[in-house]
């Protein structure tokens, strides 16, 4: 049996396709994650899917999205640039991005360097975005799953613990999920996708999401980024950052019952790693 999210998803982008003549005979299905992608000639069609779960008002995400990287594209910014009309435009009750096709090498390996300053220059273009930014920011996002999708009680405890441990920070644009894998090595250079995410805090949580990824330069692409936050100013930032990781597998368990065992086993490591409070 298909995927229910994955065909709803497809069906929707080649709805969207067909209104702007794109190629829609043959669609590819580039991922089937948080969001499914597929590709229809030279452009991407983003659905969402894991997010439609994580967020009952996800069309606002997907605005805030759009405008971000319109934004940033005509600022040059290290950007992969939506379609000229990308949405979000619906279709079969689902929102549907549109994006250039970008062409990358998924088996590049940046270095901590390149990933330092590519995320500097994109930094230094988000903080001349004019609009404000009314998304929620990873701790009211959790704690919002926590309450809604009735996710284990435990969590709460561990949110509120890791906010008490955050030092009063200002607030400016981010990425607000600045992993490598949202960098594509492109002909033109790196380029970052995936703005969903974004919200104003502080760049400690950037750096926080390079060094809480799962490869093994994160912590040295944090060290190389300018002027960035010393090692102990970010641990809070990174332990909130894996606690939000723990989190979205319980999200992601509501689509996929049978990853729940692993969303319980993740919160027990998280919980043997901090030690006893």
């Amino acid at each position: 049996m298909g995927d229910p999210f994955v065909t709803a998803a497809v069906a929707a982008a080649v709805e969207v396709g067909n209104r702007f003549h794109l190629p829609t005979e043959f669609p590819e299905v580039l991922a089937t994650r948080s969001n499914v992608l597929v590709r229809l000639g030279a452009i991407v069609a983003r659905v969402p899917a894991t997010t439609l779960v994580a967020r009952p008002e996800v069309q606002r995400s997907l605005v805030r999205e759009v405008a971000l990287s319109s934004f940033l594209q005509r600022r040059d910014a290290p950007v992969v640039p939506p379609f000229e009309s990308p949405g979000p435009h619906l279709a079969r009750d689902l929102p549907v991005t549109l994006w250039r096709f970008t062409r990358h090498d998924p088996d590049h390996v940046f270095s901590p360097a390149e990933v330092a300053w590519s995320l500097a220059e994109l930094h230094a273009a988000l903080r001349e975005f004019p609009d404000e930014l009314d998304a929620p920011g990873p701790l009211v996002e959790a704690r919002s799953w926590v309450e809604r999708l009735a996710l284990p009680a435990e969590l709460a405890d561990e949110l509120a613990a890791a906010e008490a441990a955050l030092p009063a920070t200002s607030g400016r644009p981010l990425h607000g999920d600045a992993h490598p894998g949202n960098l594509l090595a492109t002909a033109s250079g790196p380029r970052w996708i995936d703005f969903e995410d974004t919200w104003r805090g502080p760049v400690a949580w950037d750096l926080a999401c390079l060094v809480a990824a799962p490869q093994p330069d994160g912590r040295a692409a944090a060290d190389a980024y300018p002027h960035g936050p010393d090692p102990d100013e970010l641990a809070p930032w990174v332990r909130l950052r894996e606690l939000f990781a723990v989190c979205w597998r319980f999200v992601v368990a509501r689509r996929f019952p049978g990853r729940l065992p692993d969303a319980h086993a993740g919160l027990r490591r998280f919980q043997a790693a901090r030690g006893p409070r």
